[in-house]
């Protein structure tokens, strides 16, 4: 049987269509005697077209046919989407976005759960916690589902939603966090460069590449990494009720999805149709409808992303890039 949201739906669309046929038939082959009138068909047609579009966009907005949406977590986490310095480190989408796209679907009245998509290597701390944040605010539930990778910055993501799917080939865990950068002491030696330092505070320059770091300047960074590493871990123990020092034992590791399970780190093994059918039981209904909540990006940004999120996926994106700039930090 036929809903009623569809039929008004589909109503709205016929009743726009006429509208808009009649007007095209009026201005472009009833009025004219002239060259338009040769024309007129074609043009009325067209305005027709437009019609049908114009009809189809208010119905969906006033009628919405889905009730899940999917939001995608795709490439290395940054605050604005850019990937490395080298012109080969991918682009991934930006936080900013993936938290409004979150928000957005929890604002819509026609959504009743999220699915969040994860192929991810990591990335930045904060960005990554401010998407963890906003899948705990979406008022409904909440699965994270793990496609390719779903590593150290994305299993922080994956801490914030009520369960972590996998499938049985996926990449899951890295548990840590990384700080990196170049040493090029050596090299500017030989090529005759040095480094003349002008900072006010000590710790000013740690971790600038044209200098050999001492033992202070070490610990000091490291201790900057152990406490993102506690939060990481205090993250990981709360959001997926695991013991504090199971996920300190589990050494930053990587492991694939069937392993994850069975250490827990998983909730469930399937396909994305066996995520769709578990949450059409949770909310009491036959089947979903799911849709993609998408950031408003230019074309152009979306071409040629494909091939390098692949590439990075398993190399690069787990241990993270050692960048020719200074000290970073990331999960």
């Amino acid at each position: 049987m036929i809903g009623s949201e569809r039929i008004d739906r589909l109503l709205i669309v016929v009743v726009g269509v006429a509208a808009f046929a009649a007007a095209g038939f009026a201005l472009f082959v009833v009025y004219p005697d002239s060259l338009a009138e040769l024309l007129g068909v074609l043009v009325a047609l067209a305005v027709a077209a437009l019609g049908v579009r114009f009809s189809s966009n208010i119905a969906a907005s006033l009628y919405p046919d889905y009730d899940v949406a999917e939001v995608a977590v795709e490439g290395p986490i940054t605050r604005d989407g850019g990937g490395g310095s080298l012109p080969s480190s991918p682009r991934g989408t930006p936080a900013d976005d993936i938290v409004d796209q979150i928000d957005r679907a929890d604002e819509d009245d026609s959504v009743d759960a999220l699915l969040l998509k994860l192929n991810t290597p990591g990335g930045e701390v904060v960005p990554s916690d401010d998407i963890r944040l906003a899948a705990e605010r979406f008022d409904g539930p909440t699965i994270a589902y793990a496609t390719d990778v779903c590593a150290s910055g994305g299993y922080w993501i994956a801490s914030g939603c009520d369960e972590l799917w996998a499938r049985e080939g996926s990449i899951v865990g890295s548990i840590g966090v990384i700080g990196s950068r170049v040493n090029a002491s050596d090299l500017a030696e030989k090529v005759g460069l040095s480094y003349e330092r002008f900072a006010a505070g000590d710790y000013k320059d740690a971790g600038t590449p044209l200098k050999e770091m001492d033992e202070d300047e070490r610990a000091y960074l490291q201790g900057l990494i152990d406490d993102y590493y506690d939060t990481f871990v205090e993250r990981v123990s709360d959001g997926r009720d695991l013991d504090t020092e199971f996920v300190r034992d589990t050494e930053a590791r990587i492991y694939l999805g069937e392993q994850a399970h069975d250490l827990e780190l998983v909730d469930r093994l399937g396909t994305r149709r066996e995520i769709e059918d578990e949450l059409a039981d949770r909310l009491e209904r036959d089947e979903i409808s799911v849709e993609e909540f998408e950031p408003e990006r230019p074309l152009m940004a979306r071409i040629g992303t494909g091939a390098q999120r692949v590439a990075y996926a398993f190399g690069a994106g787990i241990s993270g890039l050692a960048e020719d700039r200074e000290f970073r930090l990331r999960t």
